[in-house]
């Protein structure tokens, strides 16, 4: 019996085949589309693209073109072709502005867009256009059901990009660097002030400028440190408990005996 049914299995698989390479060779549209929708609903994403390739172009300005060439975007896009995918679902949303799946076209695309963003060391570049595309989509359907994903993904991407900011300034503390690193946090203050960073900067800035400070020339120590001072009055502002409150405390205490030198 398990013989058997194992040739009924490879029979029907090699009939399956040349089926398909049969309908790949054929002139006609009709049973391509027939197939191609068969196979694409079967989540044979790979055999239904091969026939979506080909007959697109045939249906372009026909009734059925909707209907293909939406398809034809979630094949890319179940395929996890989002380069692809992106491109053909903004082609479908522009081309098809009643559609009852221009919504869904318009946010698997900008979603797409957010696969395609690196992570937060390399290049933002896709990130900013990632962000462009679903902010785009939640000012033009404000009341989908997608939203609250929508947003969440806004948020991941956002936060991407203060982390990457974050670590560039971070960079220039580590390499001494102490000056940059401070106009960098303040930059990054400024650019991100609900940051998830914002005391790792505080301190960090803080700590840059104490150890700018006591590195320095004599004559410019007492400024600096007074300067420093004030940066740590500020980091206690706003985080009387925080995660480097002891290490701020620490450096603020070695920073008031060094300025009773000076009075």
């Amino acid at each position: 019996m398990n013989r058997l049914l194992f040739l009924l299995i490879f029979v029907l698989a090699i009939g399956s085949c040349s089926e398909y390479q049969r309908v790949l060779k054929e002139e006609e549209v009709g049973p391509k589309y027939k197939l191609a929708e068969e196979l694409y609903k079967e989540g044979k994403y790979k055999k239904a693209l091969r026939l979506f390739e080909q007959i697109v172009p045939q249906f372009r300005g026909k009734p059925q073109a909707e209907r293909v060439m939406y398809y034809y975007a979630d094949t890319y896009y179940n395929l996890e072709d989002y380069y692809l995918a992106g491109y053909q679902f903004e082609r479908f949303a522009k081309s098809y502005p009643n559609s009852d799946k221009r919504e869904e076209a318009f946010y698997k695309g900008a979603k797409s867009y957010y696969f395609l963003s690196p992570r937060y060391s390399l290049d933002q570049t896709e990130t900013d256009e990632a962000l462009e595309k679903l902010q785009t989509y939640i000012n033009a359907y404000p009341d989908s059901e997608n939203l609250n994903e929508a947003n969440k993904l806004v948020e991941e991407l956002r936060t991407k990009k203060e982390r990457k900011a974050f670590e560039i300034a971070k960079q220039y503390h580590h390499r001494e660097d102490y000056k940059v690193a401070i106009t960098s946090f303040d930059n990054y203050l400024i650019d991100y002030p609900g940051s998830s960073f914002r005391e790792k900067a505080l301190y960090y800035k803080l700590e840059s400028q104490y150890l700018l400070a006591i590195g320095s020339y004599e004559v410019f120590v007492k400024e600096r440190l007074e300067t420093a001072n004030n940066f740590y009055n500020n980091y206690k502002k706003y985080y009387k408990e925080g995660e480097f409150t002891t290490n701020a405390d620490e450096i603020s205490e070695d920073i008031k005996s060094r300025l009773e030198k000076y009075n």
